[in-house]
């Protein structure tokens, strides 16, 4: 998922492929796309924070809302608004998640853009796999009633081209924010670990078929820890997520005794006990050797999984969990 920025406004774009496949045709394609009636009109505005909470989150609102629709003639905006999310910096360190109101006033272009019709398909056409998601947009009148629009798409469905310049032109002004979630604390920032990561040893030996492990010569790539702490209502789950609680560069002493002993590790024994703790080891520098997953408790399991692809199953032990366990 990349965010382009320009102009103000923010229009994410989920890249699913780079390939050009066939979207419109006799035996393909998304045929003749129904234009929507005219929108709900609301009342009145209030916020973002109360008529677009979940503005921002994946999968966005999109033009199945049975609010949105066509611009009602008797309808005049004068003010469009932008609800949105994005990741800032904070001052003592680390990322948060903040949801935004945004406002513009000089609207007639976009008005014009979202009065045209839907391009329909007329034989076959190429179309990209990419899927362009616009912001969560409402249009206010003077009296303060307010609609979601709807956004006229090209042959692919998605947006028309006039309707993404007009939102990239707006002029906007940030008229609210408020903080909705921590993205990243300032301890992993400090310790270049991620505030999230999902147990794969747990993964891999609930779904996968992980191979024994294979004699390996420890290395002297410097490696990073970070260990995670897996809370009771993930554990034994699918994809159990654990929350960052200390890590950084492994000592090279220490990194040593940890790969000896993987190295010298005996296939796992059946078990099938959560961690409530694991560990992470990467190359310091982010690139290169394989990621290595250590459970620090239940099975003491660990998994190391090269750069391209597959992955090997061993069984570690309290000495090896000891050597992770401390900061």
């Amino acid at each position: 998922m990349s965010r382009v920025r320009s102009g103000g406004t923010v229009l994410a774009v989920a890249l699913l492929a780079v390939a050009l496949v066939g979207c419109a045709g006799r035996s393909a394609g998304p045929g003749v796309v129904e234009d929507p009636g005219p929108a709900r009109i609301v009342e009145k505005w209030t916020s973002c924070a109360e008529a677009a909470p979940q503005s921002g989150e994946l999968p966005a609102p999109g033009g199945d809302d049975p609010a949105i629709g066509r611009i009602d003639p008797a309808f005049t905006p004068v003010t469009a608004v932008l609800c949105g999310r994005e990741v800032r910096p904070r001052p003592g360190g680390g990322r948060e998640q903040v949801a935004t109101e945004r406002r513009a006033e000089e609207i007639g272009p976009l008005i014009a853009a979202l009065r045209l019709p839907d391009q329909q398909a007329d034989g076959e056409i190429a179309c990209t796999l990419d899927m362009v998601i616009p912001p969560w947009l409402a249009l206010l009148d003077e009296r303060g009633r307010w609609l979601r629009p709807y956004l006229p798409v090209n042959e692919c469905r998605k947006p028309r081209p006039e309707v993404l310049a007009a939102l990239d032109a707006l002029r906007l002004t940030t008229v609210d924010t408020r903080t909705v979630g921590e993205v990243e604390s300032a301890a992993a920032e400090a310790a270049g670990c991620e505030q999230r990561w999902a147990d794969m040893v747990w993964v891999e030996t609930t779904i996968g078929r992980p191979r024994p492990p294979a004699p390996a010569v420890p290395d002297a790539e410097p490696l990073r820890f970070c260990v995670y702490q897996v809370p009771a209502s993930q554990q034994g789950g699918g994809k159990p997520a654990g929350d960052f609680a200390y890590g950084g560069p492994l000592p090279p002493d220490r990194q040593a005794a940890v790969l000896g002993k993987l190295a010298a590790a005996r296939p796992a024994t059946e078990c099938a006990t959560p961690a409530s703790r694991f560990a992470v080891l990467r190359p310091l520098d982010g690139t290169g050797g394989p990621d290595r997953y250590v459970e620090l408790d239940g099975c003491l399991r660990f998994l190391v999984v090269a750069p391209t692809g597959g992955s090997q199953l061993g069984q570690g032990d309290v000495a090896l969990a000891e050597l992770l366990g401390r900061r």
